[in-house]
């Protein structure tokens, strides 16, 4: 059985068959090299190193040395850590839920990604996957731009000055700029080429470096004494602006004058701050609970290390911040913290220590970032997602780095430092990852309401509460952050998924819609009360047997357009007996008959069943088929004629060698290709073939179904029929619906409204609803005696209108005087009721040819089946000579009432 890393059926416009083996598909397998030679095992990293260290420099990163000040500044000490408590309970929610997925089984490589796809399906995960890929390309590219900025700051020259002096050394200017970011982008290629290991042990490094720079913030608000600083910016109309700040030290005035708000002017964009402003800002620090489970490939057990090292590093850093917040808020007074974002450095013991805290927390966040997205690319060229342009990036070392993976990356986040900055996509940065984070909290809310049994996390501090609480939070602060934003990631989310969608990628990774529609269908099936139902909402819900479909495509399309919104299920008994069998031969057919199903686009189930004889396999199916208030009660039968049937595949192009580059491409079969299906349904029966029914065990099908109160429908020449297909674009404006409503076989019966004649009008009314009927003309044909001294029937036709207008039912009434029929209706004493004469026969058949020779369709009263078998053939052959030659026909025989007058 195919495993959670088997490949995706790629098809479409970006298709490209790329082997298992070729990109190291297999979970169980060893990933190969493009050298062909096994690889090492990837897996070394633990959870200290593997998810602890990246994600709390990721979550660390620029804003915890640059942008506290500014949010205790605006905001105040109690509001700010207000929003750090909002902001941590946002990220809570989800960080349950991807402690949930994790420890549900195996984890591969690929992180949010792989939880998502494995979830929600390849089109829902191979979007967010894609968009978070991009996001972290661009937060890499915002990381080097930042660190950019903060070795300007210190070592850059002064533009307006031609003389370089001290420490600024380094020219400024846009394509120096960019130069140094791309050299500072080739570090961190180097170190991810290299691999993971040295990656985590590098950031080991880096974190150490950043706890240093830390501790030395902690005791220099203890070291340092007060201290008075002049501020200048360039304000409005190039004029300098002075602001007199101060470090007070722990003051307990400072404190009292720094807990409520004070939103003002930023210095840097000159626009005035505002609660939610200043929470989007802060929030970027909490993009990076997902740093970790991104490395969840090279891990050693990522279901333990996920969540115990995400869990861990996010209270350390909510640690960290609020107790940075809490020292500022006490030692430096508001002006210092709104008007200079890097006073950390002037008020510490050595200044060079928050400079190297800020170039490590930067360089370890860009490095996170690249090795991150390389991890997803990879994991979605193993998929085969996007096909062709992914497909190199599956390529893996030998020692399973993905080298072309992170090359990709490099090339992206190159193209993106050419921005100069980025101070705009920051925040579409952080909208990509809060949908990312939504969409891992609906993964879990969608397992846990499917209540599927395997569904069993070791991790069991969640419930659907918190996951759609994460979903709501998360989608509330992508809009507080960016609403444009936050629509345009949705709308390019819904474009991907319909991309995805056309290409049709199919796995064997199981569909949790799957099991949703399974809850939700038992649930509202239970709900289903057959004792409640009601004549005014009956529907036709209709078992139609199929010998071969091969000869029987026409009719199945028919009845498709007849069930109006009803049950329709297609009946087959293969004749056997499982007690000389090894196995059961119908388990294997459903395939091949859901894919007849799929080619011929019409909405019904299969019911297939090993029997003897094909009426008791008949009798299982009206028994058992179905499930509580939907079962069927209708059952359509193909005639039982000497008719040679005609081949349906060997017309229709969908089944046509031909079509093989255009219908399956776009569609996956489930093992089942256009050859396989043709040869699986054998050639249509020939003159000299032995029947598997015989005339008697057909009779009596239909008289085991009215026993069992089911209506009973036998359809003739309906491979005469034409438009019926998927893309057919007839409305019926040109066809015509006739209905003989009496049994005209018993010409003494004038009953127009008895049980069975108002189901045949049923009937014919909900075609004339379907789409390719609804303009079609129905025309109702009443046989009247007018040579008679009896002139009821004037009164009868007058009655049928009435009822007609009752019923809503929109037809014209053709009136067919019959005596010349009726007159070769001669019955001897003591015959029974079925004799009657060829004449008459031939004379009924002549009137339908000349009354209904145009008509598309014709519904036709089946009179009820003899009681004994000796009488089958003959009732057969009543029927056939009375619609020979006719075209599509239905002849009906109802015993349920379906008509109703009042609302």
């Amino acid at each position: 059985m195919s495993n959670e890393r088997t490949p995706l059926i790629t098809s479409g416009v970006c298709g490209l068959a790329v082997t298992a083996a070729a990109c190291g598909a297999e979970s169980d397998a060893t990933p190969e090299s493009s050298s062909g030679t096994p690889s090492k095992d990837p897996r070394k990293l633990n959870t200290f190193f593997g998810v602890m260290v990246p994600t709390i420099l990721s979550m660390f990163s620029i804003i915890l040395f640059l942008r506290s000040g500014f949010v205790v500044g605006h905001a105040g000490l109690l509001q700010g850590l207000l929003m750090l408590v909002v902001a941590y309970t946002i990220i809570s929610l989800t960080i349950l839920s991807i402690c949930a997925i994790s420890t549900n089984g195996a984890i591969q490589g690929g992180g949010a990604y792989y939880m998502i796809s494995r979830s929600l399906g390849p089109e829902f995960g191979g979007s967010i996957g894609l968009m978070f890929f991009l996001a972290k390309v661009c937060a890499c590219g915002e990381y080097v731009l930042g660190l950019v900025e903060a070795i300007l700051d210190v070592f850059g020259s002064d533009p307006e000055s031609s003389v370089s002096g001290g420490v600024h050394v380094l020219p400024q200017g846009y394509w120096y700029t960019v130069l140094y970011s791309s050299a500072v982008l080739l570090l961190c290629l180097l170190v991810c080429l290299v691999g993971a290991h040295i990656y985590s042990r590098t950031a080991f490094v880096i974190l150490l470096v950043v706890t240093v720079s830390l501790l030395s913030i902690f005791i220099s608000s203890v070291a340092v004494k007060p201290q008075d600083f002049v501020i200048t910016h360039q304000g409005p109309g190039n004029q300098t602006v002075h602001f007199n700040a101060s470090y007070t030290g722990y003051n307990a005035t400072t404190l009292r004058n720094n807990l409520g708000s004070g939103y003002t002017l930023d210095y840097s964009t000159n626009s005035v701050m505002s609660f939610a402003t200043v929470f989007a800002i802060m929030f970027t620090s909490c993009t990076g609970i997902m740093a970790g489970a991104n490395m969840s490939g090279e891990l050693k057990t990522p279901s333990v290390s996920i969540p115990k090292g995400t869990i861990v590093a996010v209270f350390y850093t909510f640690t960290v911040y609020a107790l940075l917040f809490i020292l500022v808020s006490a030692t430096c007074e508001r002006t210092l913290l709104i008007q200079d974002y890097g006073f950390l450095q002037k008020i510490n013991i050595w200044p060079p220590f928050v400079t190297i805290g800020i170039y490590c927390a930067s360089l370890s966040a860009a490095m996170c970032s690249m090795i991150g997205a390389s991890r997803i690319l990879h994991a979605l060229a193993l998929d085969q997602l996007f096909g062709l342009p992914l497909a190199p990036a599956a390529v893996t070392s030998s020692s399973g780095n993905p080298w072309v993976a992170v090359l990709y990356t490099w090339g992206l986040a190159q193209c993106v430092v050419f921005a100069g900055q980025l101070n705009s996509i920051a925040s579409l940065v952080t909208v990509f990852y809060l949908l990312a984070y939504a969409a891992v909290d609906l993964a879990c809310l969608a397992l846990e309401w499917a209540s599927a049994p395997n569904f069993r996390p070791t991790f069991q501090l969640f419930s659907w509460h918190t996951c759609l609480l994460g979903i709501l939070s998360c989608l509330v602060m992508m809009f507080v952050i960016n609403p444009v934003y936050s629509s345009g990631s949705i709308v390019l989310l819904l474009l991907l998924l319909l991309f995805l969608h056309y290409r049709s990628p199919t796995s064997s990774w199981g569909y949790i819609s799957q099991a949703l529609i399974f809850h939700q269908v038992r649930k509202y099936l239970l709900m289903l009360d057959v004792r409640k139902d009601h004549v005014k909402f009956w529907r036709p819900q209709v078992l139609l047997m199929v010998a071969n479909p091969r000869s029987s495509c026409q009719l199945i399309l028919f009845v498709n357009q007849l069930k109006k919104g009803g049950l329709f299920v297609l009946g087959h008994v293969q004749l056997g007996d499982l007690d000389t069998l090894p196995s059961d031969p119908v388990q294997q057919q459903y395939n091949f008959w859901l894919s007849l199903v799929d080619k011929l686009g019409v909405k019904a189930f299969v019911d297939l069943t090993l029997s003897p004889s094909v009426r008791q396999g008949t009798q299982h199916l009206l028994r058992i088929t179905g499930l509580g208030g939907m079962k069927p009660n209708t059952l359509v039968l193909g005639f039982y004629d000497s008719c040679t049937p005609e081949d349906f595949f060997l017309q229709d192009t969908a089944f046509c060698d031909s079509s093989v580059g255009q219908g399956t491409e776009d569609e996956y079969n489930f093992g089942v290709d256009l050859p396989s299906l043709q040869a699986h349904f054998p050639p249509v029966r020939h003159v000299e073939s032995p029947r598997w029914l015989s005339p008697e065990e057909y009779v009596g099908i239909i008289s085991d179904a009215l026993k069992m109160s089911k209506n009973v429908c036998l359809a003739r020449y309906f491979f005469q029929l034409e438009g019926e297909g998927k893309d057919s674009k007839v409305d019926g404006s040109e066809r015509t619906i006739d209905v003989w409503p009496l049994n005209l076989l018993q010409p003494g019966s004038r009953d127009y409204e008895d049980v069975c004649s108002l189901f045949l009008l049923q009937m014919a009314c909900v075609l004339n609803m379907s789409s390719k009927w609804r303009h079609a003309r129905m025309r109702i044909f009443l046989n009247v005696e007018t040579e008679s001294n009896d002139q009821g029937w004037v009164v009868n036709e007058e009655t049928f209108r009435e009822l007609l207008k009752k019923l809503r039912i929109r037809a014209s009434i053709k009136i067919v005087p019959w005596d010349s029929v009726v007159q070769h209706h001669i019955q001897p004493a003591g015959e029974p009721t079925q004799a009657l004469s060829e004449d008459f026969l031939s004379a009924v058949n002549d009137m339908l040819m000349e009354h209904s020779s145009q008509a598309a369709v014709r519904f036709l009263y089946l009179p009820h089946p003899p009681a004994h078998h000796s009488q089958s053939q003959q009732y057969l052959a009543q029927v056939e000579a009375v619609t020979n030659g006719l075209g599509p026909t239905l002849l009906i025989h109802g015993v349920t009432p379906v008509t109703y007058t009042d609302l």
